[in-house]
């Protein structure tokens, strides 16, 4: 007779933290050799510059992305992703009295008003570089 579902399943879960239990001493008395270092984990050498070619390079997506960030948490009500819209879901959770989802929205809030200033430095800083990736031979 085979075993129904029920049975298959607690089969199935008992066999599993049997096999967990047998690994666990195992692991925790450090006899396990250690995994080899792959390629890709090994050490790398410090850098040898400041990427100032690869910066240059990257610059107009770089600029385009925090001009876009910016513009959207500059937006109106209607622009998903801006400060002002959700100001206003913040207080529509605290009309409906929805103190959780208030205060979670209002801790969303207070990150996203503190990212606006930080992005508009940004700008300026990408500004300045700019300026500076102009007057070099970077290619």
């Amino acid at each position: 007779m085979l075993p129904n579902r029920t049975t298959a399943a607690a089969i199935g879960a008992l066999a599993l933290s049997g096999a967990l239990l047998t690994i666990a001493p195992a692991q925790a008395d450090g006899t396990a050799p250690a995994p080899a270092a792959s390629a890709k984990s090994a050490p790398k050498s410090a850098p040898k510059g400041d990427g100032a070619k690869e910066i240059c390079k990257r610059l107009p997506k770089t600029t385009a992305r925090i001009d876009a960030s910016v513009t959207r948490l500059g937006g109106d009500a209607t622009v998903a992703g801006s400060v002002t819209r959700l100001e206003q879901r913040v207080a529509n959770a605290k009309t409906a009295g929805h103190t959780e989802v208030y205060t979670y929205l209002n801790d969303r809030l207070t990150f996203r008003k503190g990212l606006l200033p930080t992005l508009q430095k940004r700008q300026g800083d990408l500004k300045a570089v700019a300026t500076w990736c102009a007057t070099q031979d970077t290619k």
